[in-house]
Parts: C-alpha cells; structure tokens; sequence
C-alpha cells in the first residue's frame, strides 16, 4: 500500500500522517524527511524493452508484463492480394479522468460491534467490500461500504487504490473515524487513461476494399497494475475492427512497465483508443486512393444481413443497420455543400472528419450479471433496490420512469435505493455502459413479476380473469368493462390483506434476482466534424458536430442526450487539449490544472444530436448502451476533420493533442497540396 524500497513513480504514497485536523497533518508531513537515490528512470516503453534496460520489478525481471496475440483469417494470402498497403503509427496520449470531484474516504470502525463501515467515493462498493474482506482478514458481515453522491466516475474510481486498504485499516488501528481527501493534483498523479503507442497495416484494394489488418500495440502501463491495467489493451485489441467487415487480421499487444502512474480503464476502456486508429487508418486508405473517406466506410461496413456478426477477434455483435445512422449524420451536418465549399476555398483550411464506431455495453462477465429488489408497500410506495452504482447517469430517474410505465404507479412514490452493500447485497456497479443494460434488464424481469402478482390480484378484486385485466393511466381494469377499475394504491394494499387476496397467494410484493446476459448488445454511431485551421496561428475552431447514434431503443431521450453531451466533450478534449507529459526523469511536466487543459464551453460548437433504433435480441426492450459509444467517436472525428484540413498542405498525420502549437509547426514546414483530403503521400509532421 506504501513505497517501501523503491519510489517508482511520482505520486506514489510514501507515508500517511494521522492527525485530528488538516492543519496538524500538513505540518507533521513538514517533519518527514525522505532519503530518495536516484535512479535510472524508465520512462520511455519502446526503450523499456531494450536489452540491457534497467528493469523496474527485479522480481520479474523485465518490463514486459503483458503479451497477446489476436488473429483470425487468411492473412497472408490478404496481404500478397491487396493492391496497397496503407500503414501509420499512432500515439494515443495518456489522460488524466480529471472528475469533477477527487476521490475521498471516511471509514469508521466501531471496536464494540466489530464493525467496520467505509464511506468511499466508487464505482463500484461491493467490490471494494469483497477486497477489504479479502485485505483485513474480515468477515463480509463485518464491512460496509456506502459510495455517496458524488461528481464523476469515468473508470477512475473503478480502481483499488492504496488508500481505499489502508484509510480503514488505520481506523481499525487506531479504534477511530479516520477522513482522507484527495487534493487535485494527487488526483492528477493517482491514476491516467489510454498510453497507446499502435502500429496499423492495412492491406486494401483500389476501391478501398479492406482485406486484412496487421495491429501491433505497445501499452504503456505505469508502475503497477490497477484491477483494470491489464484490461484496456486487450479490450483494444479486439475492439480495433470496428463496424467494418475485415477477413484477416492479427493484433499483438505488449504492455510494458514505466515509472509512470498506474493506468486503467477510462471511459471507454480500449474503445477509444481502437477507434482512433481503425478510423484514422480509413482516411488515410481515403487519402492514398483518392476516394471519399465516406465512401470507403460504406464499401466496408457490415450489411445488416450478416448480423450476428463474429469479428476475427472473437466478438459477437448482435444486431445493427449502420448505413441509415451514417446517412442521417451525412445529411444533417450538410456534408456535400461542406466538400463544395472546402473546394470553392482552397486557401482557407476547411476540414471534414468522420468517425463511425461501435461499442459493447457492460463489457464481459460478471459485468454482464446485476441484481434488483421490487417491494411494492401497503401505501402503494415502491422501492427499488439495484447494484448499480450511480454517478450522475440519472439511474433513479429512469428507474422510477419504468416502474412507473409497468406498474402503474406515480414516478413520485418511488425511491431507488443503490450503493449500499447493507441495503442492497450484490451489485456490479458503474462502469462499461451497464446501467440500463444489466441493471436495467434484470429490473425489468423483476417489475414483470410484480406486474403479474398486481394483475392476480386485480382479478380477484374486479371477480374477472387475470388474463382479462390491463393497466391505463394508473388503474387496473377489466378489458370487457373498462368501467370496472382499481387504482394501483388499492391493490398494492389489498396485497397485505389475507381477506382480500387470492387463495394461495402470500401477504405481501416483494420481488428481487439476479440476472446474467449472454454477451453485450452493441450500439452504433456515427459523427461529422467540421472545423477550421488558421494556417497563421494553428487555432482549430470547431464550425459545427453532429452525431447520431443508434442504441436500439432509447428510454429518456433528455438522459441519453446527457450522456452523449458529456462524452463528445470529453472526445473533443482528448483531440485537441489534453496530454499527460513527463520529462526524461519521470517528472509529470502537466501535473496539475495549471499545465494540463481541459476543454472549456468556448471549445464547444452546439451539438446536433439524433438517434436511430435498432432493436438488440439480447435485452427485454432491444436496450443498448450510449454512455461510451461517442468518446470512441468524437476523438478522432475531430482529429480526421484537422487531418483533413491540413491535408492540402501535404500534412499526413499528427499526433493528438491537436494544439495550435503543434498545427504552427506542421504548418511552416509543410508544403502546399491539393485540397479535399485526397493527397497521395506527403510529409510527416512532426509529432
């Protein structure tokens, strides 16, 4: 939980001080003196790997920590039959989650019960119980872990950090309450995201036909693995075919250790970081063809009649119709008058970036498992209980809105209850767009067994068949005489009242189970980014985004909105502002808010949101997930659309963030080159 012989990266805790106030604490930390020695910083991965690299771990005796191969098809014959091979290296930069609020930790340990209760800020409280029970030698009676309200998630507080064993430890220690804060620049230094360094080979046709794919990925991992370290580029390296139908490829990642913070799943895990390079790779085939980069995406998306489609890495996507989302993106942001005007004005630097994506929902097992309790009171209150944790999806809302829909009860009469290993006994949390999909589904089967026992009991009231009875507006009724009506609050009490209810039926509506999906429903999406260059200063002004998604059927039109919101902005920073960097000692140069940018509401144009459904077989109401889905997309919309741009300037690729520096450099030492994003070659910028 603490360094012991060897610091390996900035920002690992080293010491903790107990104190009873944070002015005590600060000047007790004044009185540690550390002894550090220095030495030789591992810093760079591909040097990492060198012979005779110093090795972080003596223990395992080389950086190298992760190795996997993912292959399918007939490579070879593919890349001996392709009229071109397209290839790029790309650099998807570390980033920092930045939530709104750092993390934070109360535990208190109560000596006479033995009882250890930690209030923590996660994502996910039943595996932290699961952990301390684990770590503390304790009995899981024993713990309980509440995780509050509180400001963003996004993969961060998915992890077990130091802090979350050790906090609770000391209040055991010491038979006191003991509160730990994070401040925001130990939040910078605590955990990152993405750290890609990908190799792409693309075997082509002259029509733009995708053949095959040969995807190296060297990760660059930090100094420890978190529960989600090992995760993301595997997770990236089957996620790298996208919505496009390839026969052949083979993906190699090797994860690699550094004297940098630990990294781990961020919104999105390995979906964004497959993204940006499938989708850059398809308008660089654009670019070397001389095609439309709209075009080549038609030619290799999966038709609709191959669905379920099994990639050659081995996922299953089960259902899609991805040409009518791309058309509608097409048609709202005006995309043939944006390529006139971009060929009216050559002098101006008008880009048009695409990205289309596809993203599973709630990942693998047991992520696809969840729980949920309905109990209906006497009152005619309802209560929820999921094992979804929250942060700032709108869960309660959407909760209530669909006991509302099956049983007939006002949204306001009910309360959802989550987050709370003593109210509700399992749960699977936040995180890989499983809300509605896992929580929401095993919900669902749960308000469909309470509708039923709402029905029986109708019946018996209104001396009718149940399969006579239908709910409206609040009321349950007789079909063959609408006339004759119970209201919810009536039979929800009838239910605790042995006279009135059926013969064999027991007192009471209490309905809860778990429920496991066979695999992750996978949505679609497509995005149009246009934006303009100034080729003086390298400024990159965002004229106009649409994006349309397709996440089969959608529930709260306000909710997905939101979460799609969120999302590009977060996309839009990764492209454009954000980078975690550390000089050749290990030292984090963007270490706080001071250096590290993120995106502003100046950043932003006004979104044009849409949605298209298409039903997934894998959930009771054709449900997928949106929450992830546009930070695959936004990134390297917004990237292919400067790309685009500076293409006329012979400009091939550079590397995110897109800051106006980096663009002024490329600029002066570009050249001059067609317009429209169809150059044939050209010059690397520097990166």
């Amino acid at each position: 939980m603490l360094a012991t012989d060897r610091v390996r990266y900035v920002g690992q805790p080293v010491a903790i001080v107990v104190a009873e106030d944070t002015y005590l604490a600060n000047d007790a930390l004044e009185l540690i003196d550390v002894e550090y020695q220095p030495l030789t910083s591992i810093i760079d991965p591909m040097n990492a790997l060198e012979d005779g690299a110093a090795v972080l771990h003596d223990s395992i005796g080389s950086n190298l920590t992760l190795r996997t191969v993912s292959a399918g098809g007939e490579l070879d014959q593919a890349f001996t039959s392709a009229d071109r091979v397209v290839t790029e290296t790309y650099h998807v930069q570390r980033l920092a989650p930045a939530p709104m609020e750092p993390r934070g930790l109360l535990a208190d340990y109560q000596t006479q019960q033995d009882m250890l209760t930690v209030w923590d800020s996660t994502q996910h409280p039943h595996e932290i119980r699961d952990h301390l029970v684990e770590l503390l030698h304790r009995s899981e009676d024993s713990v309980r872990v509440v995780a509050p309200d509180v400001g963003g998630g996004f993969g961060e507080k998915a992890a077990l950090f130091p802090e979350e064993v050790a906090i609770p430890y000391l209040s055991i220690m010491l038979g006191r309450p003991i509160k730990w804060m994070e401040s925001r620049q130990e939040n910078m230094l605590a955990f990152h995201g993405r750290g890609h360094t990908v190799d792409v080979e693309a075997a082509v046709n002259n029509d733009g036909t995708l053949l095959g794919l040969k995807v190296s990925i060297l990760a660059d991992l930090g100094a420890y693995f978190f529960m989600s370290t090992p995760t993301v580029p595997v997770s990236t390296s089957h996620r790298i075919t996208g919505p496009y139908r390839t026969p052949a490829m083979s993906v190699e990642v090797k994860g690699v250790v550094t004297n940098k913070t630990p990294t781990g799943a961020y919104r999105g895990a390995g979906g964004p970081e497959a993204a940006f390079c499938m989708e850059r790779t398809m308008d660089l085939v654009a670019q070397e063809l001389g095609l439309d980069p709209v075009d080549v995406r038609r030619r290799n998306l999966i038709p609709p009649d191959a669905f379920p489609y099994v990639t050659p890495t081995g996922l299953t996507y089960d259902s899609g119709d991805y040409e009518p989302t791309l058309d509608r993106a097409l048609e709202m942001a005006d995309y043939a008058d944006w390529r006139e005007r971009q060929a009216s004005s050559p002098d101006s630097l008008i880009g048009i970036g695409l990205a289309t994506v596809v993203k599973g929902s709630g990942a693998l097992s047991p992520r696809l498992t969840d729980y949920a309790r309905v109990i209906i009171h006497p009152s005619g209150d309802v209560t929820l209980h999921t094992g979804l944790s929250p942060h700032g999806q709108g869960t309660a809302t959407i909760f209530a809105q669909l006991a509302a829909d099956e049983l007939g009860v006002d949204p306001q009469r009910v309360e959802v209850l989550c987050s709370d290993t003593d109210v509700v006994p399992t749960g699977g949390g936040t995180g890989a767009s499983r809300g509605l999909i896992a929580g929401g589904t095993v919900l669902h089967l749960q308000l469909k067994e309470a509708r039923s026992a709402l029905s029986g009991i109708a019946a018996h009231l209104l001396d009718c068949p149940a399969d006579q009875v239908a709910m409206e507006d609040g009321d349950y009724f007789d079909q063959s005489d609408p006339s004759r009506r119970v209201p919810f609050p009536q039979v929800a009490s009838a239910a605790y009242d042995e006279e009135l209810l059926p013969p064999d039926v027991e007192v009471g509506l209490d309905f809860s189970g778990m429920n496991t999906l066979p695999r992750s429903p996978y949505a679609f999406g497509a995005h149009v980014a246009v934006v303009e260059v100034s080729p003086d200063t390298g400024e990159v002004n965002l004229l106009k985004y649409v994006a349309v998604h397709d996440s089969g059927r959608i529930m709260n039109p306000m909710l997905a909105d939101g979460q799609v919101h969120g999302a590009i902005v977060q996309g839009v920073g990764q492209a454009l502002v954000e980078g975690m960097s550390y000089d050749s000692q290990g030292q984090p140069v963007t270490g706080s808010l001071l250096d590290y940018a993120l995106p502003t509401s100046s950043t932003m144009p006004d979104m044009e949101l849409d949605t298209l459904e298409t039903m997934s077989p894998l959930t009771p109401s054709g449900l997928k997930g949106i929450g992830e889905l546009p930070t695959l997309a936004a990134p390297v919309a917004v990237a292919n659309a400067v790309m685009d741009a500076l293409s006329s300037r012979g400009i091939r690729h550079i590397d995110t963030p897109l800051t106006p520096d980096k663009l002024e450099r490329a600029l002066r030492s570009s050249r001059p080159h067609s317009p429209g994003g169809v150059a044939q070659g050209g010059t690397d910028a520097p990166r």
